[in-house]
């Protein structure tokens, strides 16, 4: 059984925590499958709307998606949550990746 089926396991039996939707999200990012990748990325934030490398990588795969919009609007407020909490790098990666979605929405 994968890593990515053992974090599939758990989330169906119950134990739905933002890391398991962040892993999740990350492995099938790896993997080339976005919109599943979205989708858990999705539910990490949602879960826990203060975890900044969820928001982070989250906007990036909405770039490499070419879900434009939706990455702008969900790079701009992990920009404002990793403010928040201070966390510095997360916040410039991300207005990397904004800009970048900013040139590809003109």
């Amino acid at each position: 059984m994968t890593m990515q089926d053992r974090l599939q396991a758990m989330i169906d039996a119950g134990q739905d925590t933002p890391l398991a939707r962040f892993t999740l999200g990350e492995l099938l990012h790896k993997n080339g499958d976005h919109a599943a990748a979205i989708t858990h990325l999705a539910a990490a934030v949602e879960q826990d709307g203060e975890y900044s490398a969820a928001w982070k990588l989250y906007g990036r795969v909405l770039l490499e998606a070419g879900e434009i919009d939706a990455a702008i609007d969900t790079l701009t407020r992990g920009i404002e949550v990793a403010g928040r909490r201070g966390d510095n790098q997360a916040a410039k990666e991300m207005q990397v990746f904004l800009k970048r979605a900013r040139r590809a929405a003109k």
